[in-house]
């Protein structure tokens, strides 16, 4: 499995067999261009919103056939399946910023959770009904989402080998929110990559890192 981050919360997962996923797509240059990451120009089989935000939710540029999920429920698609499983983008049960998706991707023997705008703590229901996640997409730069903090606690209650930060601070999003130094600082077993995109089986989970930070893409 290939994961490459392009920024924000938008990633694209390559499974073994070449089922492509995108993630969260955002709208380049969207809110006043403070979103300044570049045009997702890429083909997908599977595209994922977690919620319908600029950030989250631009599907105009992707190319292909694909099929859109943009609900709750239980999808199985080729050689993956995906559970979508509700949850808020804020801490008032969705009464400021609306509700949330969380993703559970399942491929190459691995599970894969992607928070989306995740806005609180985990329940343990929730948590519960994630399951084993082998990798975790975590937002980690608070303001819209969970912070720092928050994000830790949530590694700490889900205990994926791999957690992947998103949602922070670059010079490519100019949003009120903390960079990804504020998320790892004084913390052990931190990867910086460097890269854009990652190469994962369930044999080498355990040897990258417990938190592995990628560069964006575009």
């Amino acid at each position: 499995m290939k994961i490459k981050w392009y920024g924000h919360s938008a990633f694209l997962i390559t499974t073994q067999n070449g089922t492509r996923i995108i993630l969260d797509p955002y709208q380049s240059g969207a809110f006043g261009g403070a979103l300044a990451y570049g045009r997702i120009m890429e083909a997908a089989d599977i595209v994922l919103s977690s919620h319908d935000h600029d950030d989250h939710n631009y599907v105009a540029d992707i190319k292909g056939r694909f099929k859109l999920i943009n609900k709750p429920g239980d999808y199985k698609e080729s050689d993956v399946h995906i559970e979508g499983i509700p949850s808020f983008h804020d801490q008032s049960g969705g009464a400021e910023r609306g509700q949330n998706i969380i993703y559970i991707i399942e491929a190459d023997d691995m599970r894969v959770a992607h928070l989306g705008d995740l806005g609180h703590i985990l329940d343990t229901g929730t948590v519960k009904k994630m399951g084993r996640v082998d990798i975790l997409l975590i937002p980690v730069g608070g303001f819209y989402t969970i912070n720092p903090e928050e994000a830790w606690r949530i590694v700490q209650d889900v205990r994926p080998v791999v957690t992947i930060p998103m949602h922070f601070k670059t010079e490519k999003c100019d949003f009120p929110i903390a960079a990804v130094e504020e998320f790892i600082k004084d913390k052990s077993g931190v990867n910086d990559t460097g890269k854009t995109e990652i190469d994962l089986t369930r044999s080498t989970l355990s040897s990258i890192g417990d938190v592995v930070v990628l560069r964006h893409a575009l």
